[in-house]
């Protein structure tokens, strides 16, 4: 029946990809697919300088770059636009300029080559990112934490996603960044603290988790981050030593884990009153990167019989391979788009689920 191979274009943030993926037609996308060519140039020594993303400076080097991208990952595949059979662009959620710029760029493909066009969720992407890698059938309870969004999902299908609970304030990579600019680690935050953290004690500073034991499973780091800056003013008036930045590190990080572990607990709960015992529980985001997070996880899931899974480091960040492989599965139940779609900076996965509320419970 031959494959199918969709040029993917990731421009949310502050990553600029293309990919080119592969997979089986007659497959249900347990197999997996392939990963032909991926181009991605990182911003992060553009953005460096202003300790996070500058959304304008992202938006004009997605557009000096992409064009170069998209031809290098043509070229790497060995293949041209008229052998594929599709193009998929990040359509939102995430920074409009840099969005507007990846789908403005698979349209004109899409046209130019008279490919059908795919907008493609960038949550969706992360959270059908451990389907790429094959082996994982739905439904399974997803953690997806990333700098803008940390929220525990029932996956049960393509366009498919049920919120069991989300974070009242701050994500976990948002955590994660405002704790290193804190700490004076520079950008991007998670990979920094979780650097300093190897070489700390997380047991030396007493640190809050908040939400912990409580009903539901919603998330809170606001009140961690408070209490990480309350006690760096403990140990003034000096700067904090490098010891102490490397045990913060280890105490803030750890407590972010815990948090995750405990309420993983209680979706793992309300996922099994809806779909059964066993399945998997699928770390997937920027955040999945962290090896700490993970084991936690593993750990939750280890503890129910469940599999766990998460992408290899690489695909946890953003890329292009994701939103090739989601166009796949979309274009493989006819779910394509017009040229006309329109970008979106806010694209909720679970559209019907309640806002969250202060009390750390979403309303019914």
């Amino acid at each position: 029946m031959g494959a199918y191979r969709v040029l993917g274009l990731e421009t949310s943030c502050d990553e600029t990809a293309a990919a080119i993926v592969e997979a089986d037609r007659g497959d249900d996308g347990t197999s997996g697919g392939q990963t032909l060519a991926q181009a991605l140039r990182s911003q992060i020594d553009e953005h460096r300088p202003f300790g996070g993303v500058v959304p304008e400076i992202a938006a004009r080097a997605h557009l000096d770059i992409l064009d170069g991208l998209v031809a290098r990952a043509l070229a790497d595949s060995g293949l041209a636009l008229r052998d594929l059979d599709a193009v998929a662009a990040t359509a939102g959620p995430g920074l409009i300029g840099g969005v507007l710029v990846g789908v403005m760029t698979a349209k004109a493909l899409a046209l130019a080559s008279g490919l059908p066009f795919i907008a493609v969720n960038h949550l969706e992407a992360h959270a059908l990112t451990a389907r790429l890698q094959g082996g994982l059938a739905f439904p399974y309870l997803l953690v997806l934490a990333s700098g803008g969004h940390c929220q525990f999902l029932a996956v049960e299908g393509v366009g498919a996603c049920r919120r069991l609970g989300t974070t009242i304030d701050d994500a976990a990579g948002e955590a994660f960044d405002k704790a290193a600019k804190m700490l004076g680690l520079g950008h991007p935050g998670g990979p920094a603290v979780e650097k300093a953290a190897r070489l700390g004690d997380p047991a030396r500073f007493a640190l809050p988790r908040p939400l912990v034991g409580r009903p539901g499973c919603d998330l809170s780091f606001s009140g961690l981050k408070t209490a990480l800056r309350q006690t760096v003013e403990r140990l003034g008036p000096t700067p904090p030593t490098p010891q102490d930045i490397h045990d913060l590190c280890a105490g803030f990080q750890q407590a972010i884990a815990d948090c995750l572990a405990d309420r993983a607990r209680a979706a793992r709960h309300l996922f099994a009153q809806r779909h059964g015992p066993g399945h998997a529980l699928v770390l997937a985001g920027g955040v999945a990167a962290n090896q700490t997070l993970r084991a936690a996880l593993a750990r939750v899931a280890d503890e129910a019989g469940m599999v766990f899974a998460a992408p290899p480091p690489a695909l946890c960040t953003d890329n292009a391979a994701m939103v090739a492989w989601t166009g796949i599965e979309r274009l493989r139940l006819g779910l394509t788009d017009p040229l006309d779609f329109r970008a979106r900076p806010r694209w909720p996965l679970d559209p019907d689920a309640p806002p969250a509320t202060g009390a750390g419970r979403v309303k019914a």
